[in-house]
């Protein structure tokens, strides 16, 4: 599935109703995620906070649980937005357990992950952000 500017935008505008949720009462930093299945089905995520802060998901994690509970596995893009209450916002590159959550599930040269801030989009590739993930292949007997 091709991702012109207004599949970018879409994704982007996902990804900000997705932040509507997030439950953020310690940092005020709201996250929201809209993960593209390759079925073309889009996955919402907010980061949830906890006062124990171990506890807390990510906006990006939250998504990929809910496919991947849903029996979903293959995933072309996830689109992420974050800020403060009443900023504009700015570019919100995943933590690196995302990274690792997404080179469980996602083709490394292929998954995009597309950052938004107002108007701005930046678009990587998962290897990009990722170079040298561990993955099952780092688990095979050689």
């Amino acid at each position: 599935m091709e991702l012109c500017k207004t599949r970018l935008e879409w994704l982007i505008s996902e990804a900000y109703e997705a932040q509507k949720a997030a439950y953020v009462p310690y940092s005020g930093f709201a996250v929201g995620a809209a993960l593209l299945a390759k079925n073309g089905a889009v996955y919402r995520g907010c980061n949830i906070e906890n006062a124990s802060y171990t506890p807390t998901n990510c906006a990006e994690r939250t998504a990929f649980f809910k496919a991947i509970s849903e029996g979903i596995r293959e995933f072309t893009a996830i689109a992420i937005v974050g800020n403060k209450e009443g900023e504009t916002g700015h570019i919100c590159a995943p933590c690196g357990v995302c990274r690792q959550v997404m080179a469980e599930f996602c083709d490394p040269d292929e998954f995009k992950i597309i950052l938004g801030a107002g108007s701005e989009i930046s678009v990587y590739t998962l290897k990009d952000l990722f170079p040298m993930g561990f993955t099952k292949k780092d688990l095979e007997v050689r």
